[in-house]
């Protein structure tokens, strides 16, 4: 006669790292839910394009303004209340979509999206090393990038769902739905982030509920030689990282911020709006299958090289739908997304490599230098404003726009050529 011995400390990391994946499937689906986000509510409230920008400069300025504070908040509470509470403040943030839709008041989505946005910098600073620290320590790299991966899926799903879900709530056509009043429009996101929100609340209660494991809770708090931002600053290759991340996440967020607008030109992409998160789902996808290339590439490739080739690609990329129509103009776009992969991982780890003790700093600075997808995108609207208006082609303004984030990528080329080199 046997019996079996169930290993509970195994069970629960288990149901841990289950529990970990949806919720990083969670933000990154809601992250890019703005894509679509974006063309709806420039149309229902018939905003300029820098008005509608707000909408990532707020999400986006979360990153900014609540870094720290989430870092502290989770010294204080530890991993797991960390997660549960960033759940719960990302599921109100949706939930107060709600009234901005039904009192159609694009005012009132900004504040909401600020909320959202703050849960999803608090699950950034406490899910990341808890998934981390989840079973043996030589795999947390493979746990993490697993996790990253599943982030991915969601970002590439978000805008899809999210488009179709926006459509689906009515029987009217896109030109129907176009002609009724801005807040019966605005009501048809409400589905949508009401799904959001209960699904955030039912992953919170159930990291609540679960016997997850706590691990280091300490390992937020102590910092006993109380390193400083200033001392990680110093260092010439750390100050240029911290501004490469700004400015990459900028271009990254800018380009998938304008693509359903340009997908719908005419003389573009001429896709009907309720087909176009499809073709966001496509940037962001693109993206996904890069990063698994780019893992493999990596293992051999220099990096810094690599990472120049990457940014010079999306130049010519973006140079090529600034002078064409059509469908080159179209994909070219699209596959920016692919080269975009590697970059976000690779200055982060040029940053932080052999910098020790001094590396939680500057991993701060780096998540906070995501500030960079509210800025960046905002001033591309008002590049897109001024040349509409310029010369009275919208889409020349949003192609020459593109501009902006070029300059950005040539800024990439330079530091993995040059600026991440250690003194």
């Amino acid at each position: 006669m046997s019996t079996t011995t169930i290993d509970k400390p195994a069970m629960n990391t288990r149901i841990a790292l289950i529990a970990m994946t949806a919720i990083f499937f969670m933000w990154g689906f809601i992250t890019e839910l703005n894509d679509v986000l974006i063309p709806h509510l420039k149309s229902v409230f018939e905003l300029k394009y820098w008005q509608a920008m707000l909408i990532q400069f707020c999400f986006f300025g979360a990153y900014l303004v609540m870094a720290v504070p989430a870092g502290r908040v989770v010294a204080h509470l530890g991993y797991k209340l960390g997660i549960v509470t960033g759940l719960l403040v990302a599921g109100g943030g949706a939930l107060l979509i709600l009234p901005a839709a039904q009192i159609g008041s694009y005012n009132l989505f900004l504040p909401a999206l600020f909320v959202l946005a703050t849960g999803i910098v608090l699950l950034q600073v406490s899910a990341n090393p808890y998934v981390a620290l989840l079973g043996e320590p030589e795999r947390a790299a493979s746990r993490l990038n697993f996790a990253q991966a599943i982030n991915s899926v969601g970002h590439t799903i978000g805008p899809a769902v999210g488009g179709a879900l926006i459509f689906a709530t009515t029987a009217l056509s896109a030109d129907q739905l176009a002609a009724l009043p801005a807040a019966q429009r605005a009501q048809t996101v409400q589905p949508l982030y009401l799904g959001v929100a209960l699904a955030l609340i039912v992953l919170a209660v159930a990291v609540y509920l679960f016997r997850l494991p706590a691990h280091a809770e300490a390992t937020e708090k102590a910092d006993p030689q109380r390193h400083t931002f200033t001392e990680v600053l110093k260092y010439p290759h750390v100050r240029f990282g911290v501004l490469a991340i700004f400015l990459y996440v900028g271009a990254e967020v800018a380009i998938g911020s304008f693509l359903a607008n340009y997908a719908m030109r005419p003389d573009i992409g001429a896709i009907a709006p309720e087909d176009v998160g499809k073709y966001v789902s496509m940037y962001w996808g693109s993206a996904m299958i890069g990063r698994f290339i780019g893992a493999a590439l990596l293992l051999k490739a220099n990096p810094r090289r690599l990472l120049g080739l990457y940014a010079v690609v999306n130049i010519a990329l973006l140079l090529t739908t600034t002078l064409s129509h059509g469908q080159l103009a179209l994909w070219s776009v699209i596959a920016i997304g692919f080269f975009n992969s590697i970059m976000f991982p690779t200055i982060f780890t040029l940053v932080i490599d052999r910098l020790g003790p001094l590396v939680p700093k500057a991993s701060s600075l780096l998540v906070m230098a995501i500030f960079g997808g509210a800025v960046i995108p905002f001033v591309q609207g008002h590049l897109v404003d001024f040349i509409h208006a310029s010369t009275g082609n919208e889409t020349t303004g949003l192609q020459y726009a593109f501009i902006l984030p070029a300059l950005c990528y040539a800024y990439i080329v330079w530091y993995g050529l040059r600026g991440s080199r250690r003194a």
